[in-house]
């Protein structure tokens, strides 16, 4: 009788953690609610109102956080208002949730292009179209939007980022 009450312990506790991972929801059962939200959200962005659509998308999230179209949905939204390094982070948390997920790698991708990062850009089209096997959707937009390369405003910036400071170009003249 000495192993009592470490057996009635290891019991109670064994009993107490299986009991809360059988009330869990499975990963593809998302409330309701959020999905709903979601659905308001996106017909916010598709009207142009970035405000009412980001309201939206984060208290679907708040809702169920594992709402991985919430997550992309405000990642298109970052991007509509040009903040691609928002969108990026915002479609890593959707890929964080499922990673072979080719609508957020896409996104991510375009992204990346809007931001700049045309390198990384590509290695997410070839991540897309291995997960793809043949043609589709995600993989020929990013690839149309690594074509049409980064806005010119990125592109400049990254010029004068290469370009030596003003009063320190090489002249042959003052030697």
């Amino acid at each position: 009788m000495r192993f009592s009450p470490m057996t009635l312990a290891l019991s109670l506790t064994l009993l107490t953690v299986s009991s809360g991972v059988n009330g869990q929801r499975t990963d593809d059962q998302i409330n309701p609610k959020s999905l709903a939200l979601l659905t308001e959200g996106q017909n916010q962005l598709k009207a142009g109102n970035f405000v009412a659509a980001n309201d939206a998308l984060e208290t679907a999230l708040a809702v169920d956080p594992r709402n991985r179209a919430a997550f992309i949905a405000l990642g298109r939204v970052a991007q509509a208002q040009a903040l691609p390094g928002k969108a990026i982070r915002l479609y890593f948390e959707a890929l964080s949730l499922e990673p072979n997920d080719v609508t957020a790698l896409s996104a991510q991708g375009e992204a990346m292009v809007q931001r700049g990062a045309v390198e990384r850009a590509r290695a997410n089209l070839v991540r897309v179209r291995a997960l793809c096997k043949s043609e589709c959707a995600p993989a020929t937009q990013l690839a149309a939007a690594i074509a049409k390369g980064p806005p010119p405003a990125i592109v400049a910036v990254q010029n004068n980022d290469k370009a030596p400071p003003k009063g320190q170009e090489k002249s042959s003249t003052n030697q």
